[in-house]
């Protein structure tokens, strides 16, 4: 387990996408009516299954790769796929992570902000953020509304400090 990291999920679910659906319910109407037989149901069933899951698969692929290229050095390693074993026997990627590091930069303020606003591109890369992409987003937003807290004290702690004071009418 790494303590100082957060992971963007895409959004697994159980289902196949929409377009799986849709191809189902059509091949279900056409049997219904008698105009598909049973041997031609099950090889299109199939086909549309492999499909719905090699569509699934290039948008997580995606989604992942969206992470990676924003998240930059933050990125601790590549993706993580969850797998589901089509019809074909192939296995296709239904669902990932990237792992990314979320600890603060101790002492500087400055890049700490610098790598919440990294933390904030890499979530929302993606064309679909899922909803644990708009959850470290968010923590990401804190971390840097922390951070530019810290600047701010430590401007005025140096402006107090000063020998000089600076009185403009």
């Amino acid at each position: 387990m790494i303590t100082n990291a957060s992971s963007f999920y895409t959004d697994i679910g159980r289902g196949y996408p929409a377009q799986a659906n849709a191809a189902q319910n059509a091949k279900n109407a056409l049997t219904s009516t008698g105009q598909i037989s049973a041997s031609n149901k099950t090889s299109d069933q199939q086909q549309a299954e492999v499909q719905a899951l090699k569509t699934r698969d290039q948008e997580v692929r995606n989604h992942e790769q969206a992470h990676i290229s924003a998240a930059g050095g933050i990125a601790l390693g590549g993706a993580h796929f969850t797998y589901t074993t089509g019809p074909d026997g192939n296995r296709y990627a239904t669902g990932g992570d990237v792992s990314i590091d979320i600890s603060t930069v101790p002492g500087d303020p400055e890049a700490t902000l610098r790598k919440a606003e990294t933390i904030r591109r890499a979530a929302m890369a993606p064309a679909s953020p899922s909803s644990q992409d708009y959850s470290v987003a968010a923590k990401a937003a804190q971390m840097a509304n922390a951070a530019r807290i810290e600047l701010f004290r430590m401007q005025q702690e140096t402006q107090s400090s000063g020998s000089q004071l600076d009185i403009r009418i």
